[in-house]
């Protein structure tokens, strides 16, 4: 199983899914992180820098690049996402899942791993509210 999440600069989870600099994936095995990878986030709007200049799309046709770059991941662990981002992610099997405290990325795939994290079905971030 794999798991991304989003992380900022200094490591640190991203509290915008689709600003993140980066995404470190998660493998795990019998209930334990056994790999990392870090993937630069090249793929969202946000990241790119074009987000405020209305010529982007925030809806689920405007997210196929993330979703190409997380395909082979099972769940994506986040504070917010854009409604866009987990209605495209969520089409492609991957289920999203939100974070309701501050935490380390690796405590994060732990309550994941120990189903205390509720999935999100729709999007959570204030900015697209």
């Amino acid at each position: 199983m794999k798991i991304a999440v989003p992380l900022s600069e200094g490591g640190r989870i991203s509290p915008h899914f689709g600003r993140s600099s980066q995404f470190v994936i998660f493998e795990c095995e019998d209930s334990k992180i056994v790999r990392t990878e870090l993937r630069a986030n090249t793929f969202t709007p946000h990241a790119r820098g074009e987000c405020g200049d209305g010529k982007h799309e925030h809806g689920a046709h405007g997210c196929s690049s993330i979703v190409e770059a997380l395909r082979d991941c099972n769940a994506v662990l986040c504070y917010g996402m854009g409604e866009g981002a987990a209605e495209a992610l969520g089409q492609s099997g991957v289920q999203s899942y939100r974070l309701s405290r501050r935490c380390a990325p690796e405590e994060a795939v732990t309550l994941f791993l120990e189903g205390k994290l509720e999935a999100q079905h729709r999007g959570s971030c204030r900015h697209h509210a």
